[in-house]
């Protein structure tokens, strides 16, 4: 195996085998991440099938996400 080429794991397979319809670019995501952790955290059952697909396939905007969620806990 080359030592440039890192392994693929089974996680990362699994990564990239993420149903991620409805699609959603990152753009998109961006625009209406905002709203999406406010309705979260208000209503934690708040369901929005794009992003929530989005952020399962989307490891960036998923830990934006996160972050966001982290801090409006700490100002609440």
């Amino acid at each position: 195996m080359n030592a440039n080429i890192p392994e693929l794991t089974h996680r990362a397979v699994d990564d990239l085998l993420i149903d991620t319809e409805p699609y959603l670019s990152c753009d998109d995501c961006f625009e209406r991440i905002d709203r999406y952790v406010e309705q979260l955290l208000a209503d934690p059952a708040h369901d929005d099938p794009e992003m929530a697909a989005h952020l399962a396939g989307c490891g960036v905007c998923a830990d934006e996400a996160q972050a966001m969620q982290e801090l409006l806990r700490q100002d609440a």
